[in-house]
């Protein structure tokens, strides 16, 4: 039996709370997944992932977003198996390379249903995702739009609105979108050379817990379509939307609310005529679907360096952790076979590279028993782990992935 979703757990009306010291670890996602743990001797490190936990996020994704086009982003986990999953759903897709591009279409994904949301890119790329069948760019500078002018002429645009996105635990710092009347010009423009100036789109930053961020976000956009001209516009409002790692987030549902409440608002005000909707969900659609299995190299106490034990496992920073750089995410743990009493610890990676510290600020305790070999599960790790795994780090494999 699968649960619903960890975001019941979140008090009424509460947009953002603090962190949570040493909550009990969620349960599992799935039995399968479970069952699949239960194996105590298959060598570590490696990512399990459950599919079937993607699907019912899926449903409550489109549930709360209910005249939405989805677009999955392939970035949050490219395993061709929950590629081919959400296709079956009818999932469409935000690639960001002419790889990605491929993956879905191997995944039985309809071109059409694909949008090349990464406006870094080389008229390389531009011209092999136009050959391969696509025909949706997001775009935000004027260099972008003379390569999508001259390598993809009869495309669809959407231009990136630079928008805030406090509340993220992973900002984008102005790395992509335009200023609101540089995005003017960009629409304008893309109408004048042909291609069909759909609308607009942003971003409110990776693990968003603030609904009034893209609230405030959509009303922006909006205000940009109606200034160019485009009375009819599509709205790709992105993805970032939260999920329970140690602290309580609100459910999809939520956002879905001020995502609507801000578009109803701005027809009423006539900023537009009417709008149709894209989201971007990637990491609410899988990170529950994957448990990160690492085991105990050593648990250490380092008299004059630290009062807290040091435990170093055998997956860190480059073997899949790459978001827990300033420790931005902060994943729940469980420890198969162990308990009684707790005690504060560091945790670091395996690599002899200074930067493999997962948590030094974040307060974790694991039970006084632990020992090298015992296992640590890493929970909600579906998301943005395989695909940041290196190829061999210090001389450490890419992470190991089986599929359930």
């Amino acid at each position: 039996m699968r649960r619903t979703g960890p975001w019941t757990r979140c008090p009424a009306g509460a947009e953002d709370t603090g962190p949570v010291i040493d909550p009990a670890p969620p349960p599992l996602a799935s039995a399968a997944l479970a069952a699949f743990l239960a194996d105590t001797e298959r060598p570590t490190p490696y990512l399990v992932l459950d599919p079937g936990v993607v699907a019912d996020r899926y449903v409550e994704v489109t549930a709360a977003f209910p005249d939405a086009g989805v677009l999955y982003a392939v970035k949050a986990c490219p395993e061709p198996a929950v590629l081919r999953r959400l296709a079956g759903l009818g999932s469409g897709f935000d690639v960001a390379s002419p790889a990605e591009v491929r993956l879905c279409l191997e995944a039985g994904a309809d071109p059409a249903v694909l949008c090349y949301g990464n406006p870094a890119r080389s008229r390389a790329d531009v011209a092999a995702a136009h050959a391969a069948g696509v025909r949706r760019f997001v775009t935000d500078s004027r260099g972008d739009l003379a390569d999508l002018i001259a390598n993809a002429p009869d495309s669809s645009v959407l231009v990136r609105v630079l928008v805030d996105d406090s509340g993220s635990a992973t900002p984008f710092f102005g790395k992509f979108g335009a200023a609101e009347a540089e995005a003017v010009e960009l629409l304008r423009g893309a109408r004048a050379a042909g291609l069909r100036a759909e609308g607009v789109a942003f971003h409110v930053g990776s693990q968003q817990v603030r609904p009034g961020t893209y609230r405030d976000a959509v009303r922006q956009a909006l205000r940009v379509a109606g200034a160019a001209g485009v009375r009819r516009a599509v709205l790709d409002v992105g993805g970032g939307f939260p999920v329970a790692y140690r602290s309580p987030v609100l459910p999809p549902a939520a956002f879905g609310a001020a995502v609507r409440e801000a578009v109803e608002g701005a027809v009423r005000a006539g900023m537009v005529d009417a709008v149709r909707l894209l989201c971007e969900p990637g990491r609410v659609l899988v990170a529950e679907a994957g448990v990160l299995r690492t085991r105990v190299l050593r648990a250490s106490w380092r008299p004059g360096v630290d009062h807290r034990r040091w435990v170093y496992l055998d997956a860190g920073r480059y073997q899949g952790l790459a978001e827990t750089e300033n420790e931005a995410i902060a994943y729940p743990l469980r420890v198969p076979g162990r308990a009684g009493p707790s005690g504060p610890v560091v945790l670091a990676g395996p690599t002899c590279d200074g930067d493999d510290v997962l948590y030094r600020r974040t307060p974790y305790m694991l039970p006084l028993a632990l020992r090298a070999g015992d296992a640590v599960d890493i929970l909600h790790a579906g998301a943005y782990t395989s695909s940041y795994s290196s190829v061999g780090f210090n001389g450490f494999g890419p992470l190991a992935v089986h599929v359930l």
